[in-house]
């Protein structure tokens, strides 16, 4: 790609305004902050911040630069007029200068300047910040979300926690501070597959009468504990072997911990970028469009509207050339290793053994081994009930399962329509039968013939709940989505063959589209 010289971008999606100028490196940088003077961000109130600082803040980036090639902005996801504040100076620069102008997406930034400071080439990516908690990866030209939050971003969830208790915003640095003073105390955990879900967590710590600083101790624990095992299991599915954290959240010390933690224990790599490229910065803009620019991705004019719901895959990312990797494989492994157990082959048997995460505290880790490996067995037997096929279970302790071994091939290496509808059929009868599986991926499902047999029920419960079911297909259309360019249609596959054993589908396939539209920004 030919080189194109200095790019302005400018950031301004929520609190934070901030300019900066790339070019093969930072060149300048300048913020300015909008703090409200009680409760959350008021969006109108940002935006007259940022209109009233933005003349300031961006004579201060341009201070050092030389000639400017072209203008980035955040056209979203974010706060509607503080995006529009940023996308009419942008458009105004960029006709007054007669360059370019890049339209952003603010969440790729986060991405492209992680992988720009820590020097990682294909990471699982951990995006955390105010609006936004997303599990991402690259696969053949989009960045696809593996997993995300389905209420409230984990930074906003630390933000609501911190002003039930009247602190001032942003939150989550006075709830970090008063944490090194707390101890554990119980809170609700809430692991859907690789999606997460916060408003339970902050409610239960809301009402809880312990000290305040056993609550902060415990809401981070629990919410940090949360990111990090979706995160594993981005890992563990996909086969990739390099995570990033970004995102303003990000600088939070004891979530980089639990993050270095376990990737240390799968052999995984792990790096941050430098804390003024993790909150919302120019930086990341000007980086992000100086690429986008090389590749020849700008935007006319007319064409420049914001987008405050502008989501991460639906980027085409024109700047990267490879394909990214995904599902690789070692062949004739005895032991396999998932996001939560370690599988040992020996003859006719599989021995599940639940691996302690040295990145939980000890008694919430303990806890989710025990109630998980108890709930697997009882579930599997409950499913075979129902006519589903899974694996006998031989013996069981606390943390170990010893069970039938299945001779065939996990489906995310063999998935065609004809075994995208076996395994529709198949949930169909499992959610017939009263059960949600919590984790469905094509990882826990294998190909044995012409069945297509369940395992790994560490998240399943017993329901008849549309909500858990609606889960369920979201997990799985959202695992297509993401590893897969035929998605369309296996989801299409799926879903004929989960109609052709279960009565009540078409009410669980509408609660599974108001799931997805949950999986938003704000």
């Amino acid at each position: 790609m030919p080189r194109v010289g200095q790019v302005l971008g400018i950031e301004g999606t929520a609190w934070n305004l901030s300019a900066a100028v790339f070019d093969d490196d930072l060149i300048s940088l300048s913020s300015s902050a909008y703090s409200p003077p009680h409760g959350g961000i008021h969006p109108r109130e940002a935006a007259r911040h940022h209109a009233a600082v933005l003349k300031d803040v961006i004579t201060a980036a341009l201070a050092d630069a030389d000639e400017i090639a072209g203008v980035a902005f955040s056209q979203g996801p974010g706060l509607g007029p503080c995006l529009r504040t940023v996308g009419t100076a942008a458009r105004s620069l960029a006709l007054r200068l007669g360059v370019p102008l890049i339209g952003v997406n603010h969440c790729v930034a986060h991405i492209e300047i992680g992988r720009f400071a820590t020097g990682y080439d294909d990471p699982i990516v951990l995006y955390a910040s105010g609006a936004n908690t997303q599990v991402l990866g690259y696969l053949n030209g989009r960045y696809r979300i593996f997993g995300e939050t389905l209420d409230i971003g984990i930074g906003n969830a630390l933000d609501k926690f911190a002003r039930h208790h009247n602190l001032p915003h942003p939150g989550g640095p006075i709830v970090e501070e008063l944490a090194k003073k707390g101890s554990y105390i119980p809170l609700p955990y809430t692991v859907k597959g690789m999606d997460l879900a916060f408003s339970g967590l902050v409610s239960a710590a809301k009402d809880s009468s312990a000290p305040l600083p056993d609550v902060c101790y415990s809401l981070q624990e629990t919410a940090f504990a949360m990111c990090v095992e979706v995160t594993e299991r981005a890992l563990a599915h996909t086969g990739k072997d390099e995570a990033i954290l970004v995102g303003g959240v990000g600088v939070n010390s004891r979530l980089q911990e639990m993050l270095t933690i376990m990737c240390e224990e799968r052999g995984a790599s792990f790096a941050v970028p430098e804390r003024k490229y993790m909150g919302d910065n120019g930086a990341m803009i000007a980086y992000t469009g100086r690429i986008m620019l090389e590749s020849g991705q700008t935007i006319p004019v007319p064409s420049s509207g914001v987008n405050p719901s502008y989501r991460s895959d639906q980027v085409e990312v024109t700047w990267r050339n490879e394909s990214g990797s995904v599902f690789d494989r070692n062949e004739g492994d005895q032991v396999l290793r998932g996001a939560e157990a370690e599988v040992s082959l020996s003859g006719s048997l599989a021995r599940k053994y639940r691996l302690k995460k040295g990145y939980r505290h000890p008694a919430l880790d303990a806890e989710l081994m025990r109630e998980r490996t108890r709930a697997e067995a009882r579930i599997i037997s409950s499913a075979r009930r129902s006519g589903v096929p899974t694996p006998v279970i031989v013996d069981l302790t606390d943390d170990t399962i010893v069970m039938e071994l299945i001779e065939g091939e996990i489906v995310k290496y063999a998935l065609d329509t004809g075994s995208a509808g076996k395994a529709g059929a198949m949930i169909g009868k499992l959610h017939s039968g009263g059960i949600a599986h919590g984790d469905l991926t094509t990882s826990n499902m294998i190909r044995r013939g012409d069945q297509i047999v369940l395992i790994d029920f560490g998240l399943s419960q017993i329901t008849s709940e549309i909500e858990a079911r609606g889960v369920d297909l979201h997990v799985i259309f959202q695992t297509l989505k993401s590893t897969r360019e035929d998605a369309e249609e296996l989801k299409e596959a799926f879903v004929k063959g989960y109609r052709s054993t279960f009565s009540g589908a078409d009410d669980i396939l509408v609660r599974e589209h108001e799931i997805e539209l949950r999986g938003r920004y704000l």
